[in-house]
């Protein structure tokens, strides 16, 4: 079985949630270092096959790391010319892009 497909990770965790042709990829509670691996690779392997929507509705603690790392996606996603939305987006998770300084680099891409 595909484990970044299916959003297991090899030790079992589920972190995140790929699926579907229309790329939706799911972030986990807690997008912390310990996540950013595993969301890393289900949003390259979303963006390979076309637009990709992040669902970030289930986000309660989010890193710095984790906001850049979906600036890069967003990047990455548009230099192939697809398409790249987060919708959902949870209250702590609007207050980190705030309290970062983030919301001129995430306005584009969250549909609210």
């Amino acid at each position: 079985m595909d484990t970044a497909a299916s959003g297991i990770s090899p030790m079992g965790k589920q972190n995140f949630m790929a699926r579907g042709p229309q790329n939706l990829v799911a972030l986990p509670a807690v997008m912390d270092l310990d996540a950013l691996d595993n969301v890393r690779d289900g949003l390259l392997a979303a963006i390979e096959h076309g637009p990709v929507t992040v669902s970030a509705a289930a986000v309660e603690r989010v890193s710095t790391n984790a906001l850049l790392m979906l600036i890069s996606a967003a990047e990455t996603a548009r230099r192939n010319t697809f398409g790249f939305a987060i919708e959902g987006v949870s209250t702590p998770m609007l207050a980190a892009i705030e309290r970062l300084g983030l919301g001129e680099h995430f306005a584009p891409m969250l549909k609210r």
